[in-house]
């Protein structure tokens, strides 16, 4: 169990906690969440001992294991696998202590050692990580590749991959599906849902949440407060504390109203009936959790362009690839306004090579790409935020865009984006990594595209940011196409989907359970074909432990049979030695009275020479059966 009592932390001149209660039972599996800034990553490092609370009591239990995914990781010619196995810290302890008793011919060592690598199975380690590897959107040959040779996000999935796989009693992951598609995702909801340990997790993936816990802990206001449930009942709950403190419903029931009106304008017309249909799912469900937003600094819209072309933007029998390397062919896709297209498929499917294609970053092959005379495209990805100019600031970008534009005129649209005041005139080298995405997401949306293009937008995004997001989506009357691992996003902002698999981009009947029940359907057909190579494998690892085993028998054999010779050695010098003594008995003189000394030291002798002789033979018929026990077991 873990308690927090009265607990009071600050950092420099910020308060974090003050008075913090907090009691978290064995096995429950929690999210911890709260606006940027309010303390979520600071709790696990009290929790890993790297603060201490100014005041008040942290109880955790001594003996607990604690994993946790770490935020970087250095460049390391260790490969993939060997990185993730070194998180499993028995696993290495006992090999490095079975190859120092190997070194030594400790024989008693290695037997007690290999006793314990069975216990906590460690010849199933390695498989383990391959699993955990392939899981989280590896592929084969990736997995004996160095760690420097994976960029920044893959590394991220190495040490998520190494904090899974350490037997753990709690279990910390901070925004554990940042760096994620949505395959790794539902993979790794999977394996969390199996997890029996005590979980902790900082996410922003409200579907994530909810798959997962079944509580949460919201620090606010200094507090750590714990409710029962998943996210969507926290949120409920937490509307019901706001509307009761404060007057501010009359902002949900604007936004019902206008949605209404759309709905009642739109409903008759087809050209509009999937955007009306998509207000009715909105409506939905802005009355179940709106009022849990209504404190929100973010509240933002995408301005609708002025002219669209209808289509947009049609792509006809492209063949889009690298080199002479075809990825994707036979590509047929047409974008029309109003269009809300989720994109689908594993990573490596080929989503960001058709997207790259859509852009006009990435020429085609082969077929046509045809532009709407009045096509404006708002392109968001990681590279667009990495690409940021950091010497300017929010201001300075949109003017940058859009010179003529007034500075209040700017300063109000980045206020919705949550740079207020003099945050707008602030310049962005200290922006975090959150800041920079909401700020490539303002510079999009000033430009009013009619089309918008969304890879993984809500990486870095806080839960308020990405529901404003949402907002602003599900209201947008432009073409959209997403890539998101966030299911939330995608449930509420798009229509329809289109999967990338095989080579091929085909629409896709069905939605995000379908395409659960897809993915399942995929890994259990590649299972049963790979059936054959994983026999190899494991024929392979048998074969490993069959020599590892020979090595340790050889090891035990070679003292035995040094041994076993020199027994047999003594029993021939001591039966030598007995015939002789005979030969001497069988001489009639040494009868004489004259030899009876020398007689009775003769048979002296023959009495300690056949005690000798019997009882090295009984050695050495003891090694001897030993040795062949051990033959046998090599032979075998």
């Amino acid at each position: 169990m873990i308690r927090l009592q009265q607990v009071n932390l600050h950092l420099g001149t910020k308060d974090i906690l003050q008075q913090a209660d907090l009691t978290v039972h064995d096995g429950h599996k929690l999210a911890i969440v709260g606006a940027n800034g309010a303390g979520k990553s600071t709790l696990f490092k009290l929790l890993l001992n790297e603060l201490v609370p100014d005041q008040g009591e942290l109880y955790l239990p001594k003996n607990w294991r604690i994993a946790h995914m770490a935020q970087e990781v250095a460049a390391s010619d260790k490969s993939a696998l060997d990185y993730v196995l070194d998180g499993h810290h028995e696993f290495r302890r006992i090999q490095r202590a079975i190859e120092q008793a190997e070194q030594s011919q400790d024989d008693l060592a290695l037997a007690n050692l290999h006793g314990e690598f069975e216990l906590i199975h460690g010849y199933q380690v390695p498989q383990l990580g391959q699993t955990m590897l392939a899981g989280l959107g590896f592929k084969q040959e990736q997995i004996s590749e160095p760690v420097s040779a994976f960029s920044g996000g893959w590394r991220m999935r190495l040490n998520l991959a190494k904090a899974l796989i350490m037997p753990s009693d709690l279990l910390l992951l901070d925004e554990p599906t940042n760096h994620l598609d949505l395959d790794a995702s539902l993979w790794l909801e999977s394996f969390l849902q199996r997890y029996r340990g005590t979980l902790l997790l900082i996410s922003h993936d409200r579907d994530f949440i909810d798959s997962v816990v079944d509580g949460i802990v919201h620090l606010y206001q200094l507090k750590t407060n714990l409710y029962s449930g998943n996210y969507g009942d926290f949120e409920r709950r937490r509307a019901e504390r706001l509307a009761q403190q404060q007057s501010l419903y009359e902002q949900q029931q604007t936004q019902i109203a206008h949605i209404e009106s759309f709905i009642e304008r739109f409903k008759a017309k087809a050209s509009k009936a999937k955007q009306a249909q998509s207000r009715v799912k909105a409506l939905e469900r802005m009355e179940r959790i709106a009022p849990a937003h209504v404190d929100s600094e973010f509240h933002f819209e995408f301005p609708n362009a002025e002219k669209y072309s209808d289509p947009l933007l049609s792509l006809q029998q492209a063949e889009i690839g690298y080199g002479k390397s075809v990825q994707l062919s036979a590509v047929n896709l047409t974008l029309r306004p109003g269009d809300r297209i989720g994109l689908l498929g594993a990573n490596g499917a080929g989503k960001s090579t058709l997207i790259k294609a859509i852009v006009s970053e990435l020429p085609l092959m082969s077929g046509d790409s045809i532009a709407g005379e009045y096509l404006s495209v708002g392109y968001f990805a990681q590279h667009q935020v990495d690409e940021l100019d950091l010497s300017l600031t929010p201001a300075e970008h949109l003017q940058q865009l859009m010179p003529e534009a007034s500075d209040q005129k700017i300063r109000n649209f980045l206020g919705g984006f949550g740079f207020h005041g003099d945050q707008a005139l602030e310049v962005c080298d200290k922006f975090s990594g959150g800041e920079l995405a909401r700020l490539a997401l303002a510079r999009i949306a000033w430009l009013k595209p009619n089309f918008l293009i969304l890879d993984e937008p809500t990486n870095h995004l806080d839960l308020d940011m990405r529901h404003a997001l949402t907002l602003a989506l599900q209201n947008y009357e432009g073409a959209i196409v997403v890539v998101s691992h966030d299911r939330h996003l995608l449930a509420n902002t798009v229509d329809q989907f289109y999967l990338v698999h095989q080579g091929k981009v085909s629409e896709f009947d069905g939605d995000l359970e379908d395409y659960r029940a897809f993915i399942k359907i995929s890994d259990d057909a590649q299972e049963t074909k790979t059936e054959s190579s994983k026999a190899v494998v494991n024929s392979a690892e048998a074969k490993k432990d069959k020599k590892r085993r020979e090595a340790e028998i050889r090891k035990q054999l070679s003292p035995l049979k040094k041994n076993v010779d020199k027994l047999e050695a003594q029993v021939e010098s001591l039966q030598d030695q007995l015939n002789e003594l005979e030969q001497q008995l069988a001489d009639t003189g040494l009868y004489e009275a004259a030899n009876k000394d020398t007689l009775q030291k003769v048979l002296s002798q023959q009495a300690q020479a056949k005690s000798d002789l019997d009882e090295t033979e009984a050695l050495w018929m003891e090694a001897l059966e030993e040795m062949e026990a051990l033959e046998e077991q090599l032979s075998s």
